[in-house]
């Protein structure tokens, strides 16, 4: 297609995901690419996730995009001499169930099927091969399943209720700001002009894209409007004439000050696969009644979760878990749960116990969060979609770190008239249009969110 006017094409929304969208096109295709956004870039919700990456996903098409999503966090790493911070000591998932291991034997070749590489069991610790803190793009892929003297060996911080480990290797984290920031200033080279306004309107004529309007008066004329405005896209879209269903869910994560040095600094992502009960004391069970905090005094959910937080001389570990399973419309100032640095503390001891060492007093904490941006599957809206010319790089839910890369290749491939992959499909709109889609969403219980 032919682009151009007063810019080629206009980004709204300078997180992550918008950051990502005109890095992309401006570094790779030479687009003359305008983002806007109010706020500073990478402020929002872009940080507020563990910052984490991984390819182990439950279909074909969300491995298909993480594998090429993770390829492109490779390339910047080794051309930004690791600006951000990218490392791969992978996810460890870990289970206190035999049921739950049997789970994991029976569905991991299913999802090695996809592309996320082999599976390896080990009972010895000599057969497994541990991650070296510094690797970056180098390593293993696939997963490895630890049971018996390999997992005592090789993580012996884990409760002795651990029955077993699942480890991927294709997985890490890095620093969503440091990543956002390198896009932003090699965009800036490559002419990106980033516009600090609010888009107030979107302009169309005879069904095609000509323009958007700013909260500063500004019109600026455009062939192609990309909708990357993460808790906003839905109100972006209403602009466009188009109502995205999309879920809004408040995430916190909390940061620990590990000075005790419980969680080594070269672990991996630690994860408990099994749902929990806390351990309340009975006046402390009364006292929370009394508060009507009765969804912490239950069966907890799965997924406690975190990682050591900065480099070897950090004291810092980085936690989350979704226990509110809250939805609700994007407010700010975030909504504050007194009581989440220590439920999650509570969390964690269940699969490190030396974490319970911090209960009687716990260690200096910061807490913040986010919204999780959902469709009803947790899969992204990338593609066309509505006027020609306005496109979707949004619903990007709690993995936005990791697809963001993979996602601006693919909306910007879309722009252009690139040859599409074969998973670009299975991100459109019209997805929900197909049959045969709709009843794979409803035979599917694996969104693949922690």
């Amino acid at each position: 297609m032919t682009l151009g006017r007063d810019t080629d094409v206009i980004v709204v929304g300078a997180g992550i995901a918008g950051v990502a969208v005109a890095h992309r096109m401006s570094t790779r295709y030479g687009l003359d690419v305008t983002l806007i956004d109010p706020r500073p870039p990478l402020t929002l919700t872009s940080d507020k996730s563990t910052e984490c990456y991984r390819n182990w996903w439950p279909s074909a098409s969300m491995v298909g995009l993480m594998n090429r999503s993770i390829d492109l966090l490779e390339e910047m790493s080794q051309r930004s001499g690791n600006a951000f911070g990218l490392n791969r000591r992978g996810y460890l998932f870990v289970t206190g169930s035999e049921e739950q291991l049997q789970e994991w034997r029976h569905r991991a070749p299913l999802t090695s099927s996809h592309g996320c590489g082999p599976v390896r069991e080990h009972v010895s610790a000599d057969s497994y091969q541990p991650t070296p803190a510094e690797a970056m793009g180098q390593g293993l892929d696939g997963v490895d399943i630890l049971t018996g003297k390999a997992l005592r060996a090789h993580f012996p911080y884990l409760t002795d209720d651990a029955v077993a480990a699942l480890h991927v290797r294709r997985a890490g984290w890095l620093s969503a700001q440091q990543l956002g920031a390198w896009m932003l200033e090699e965009a800036k080279d490559h002419g990106l002009r980033h516009l600090v306004a609010e888009v107030v309107e979107v302009q169309e004529r005879k069904g095609r894209i000509v323009g958007v309007e700013t909260s500063t008066g500004e019109s600026i004329a455009t062939d192609a409007v990309v909708n990357a405005a993460g808790p906003m896209a839905a109100r972006v879209a209403r602009m466009a004439g188009l109502d995205l269903t999309l879920r809004s869910e408040l995430h916190l994560k909390v940061a620990y000050r590990d000075h005790l040095g419980v969680v080594p600094r070269d672990a991996p992502m630690l994860i408990w696969s099994d749902t929990q009960r806390l351990d309340w004391d009975q006046e402390e069970r009364e006292a929370l009644e009394d508060v009507g905090r009765d969804d912490v005094l239950g069966e907890m959910p799965v997924f406690c979760h975190g990682r050591p937080e900065g480099g070897t001389d950090s004291p810092y570990l980085v936690a989350l878990w979704e226990y509110h399973k809250e939805l609700q419309e994007p407010v700010w100032p975030l909504p504050v749960d007194d009581l989440y640095p220590e439920v999650v503390a509570r969390g964690l001891s269940t699969m490190i116990p030396g974490f319970g060492r911090y209960l009687d007093g716990l260690p200096q904490s910061v807490v913040d969060g986010g919204y999780y941006m959902k469709t009803e599957e947790n899969r992204p809206l990338i593609g066309p979609a509505g006027p020609d010319g306005f496109y979707l790089a949004c619903a990007y839910s709690g993995f936005g770190v990791m697809v963001a890369a993979g996602g601006a290749d693919l909306v910007a491939r879309h722009v252009i008239g690139d040859e599409l992959p074969d998973y670009a499909s299975a991100f459109l709109i019209d997805r929900y249009d197909d049959p045969d889609y709709m009843a794979e969403l409803a035979s599917s219980a694996d969104s693949g969110q922690l």
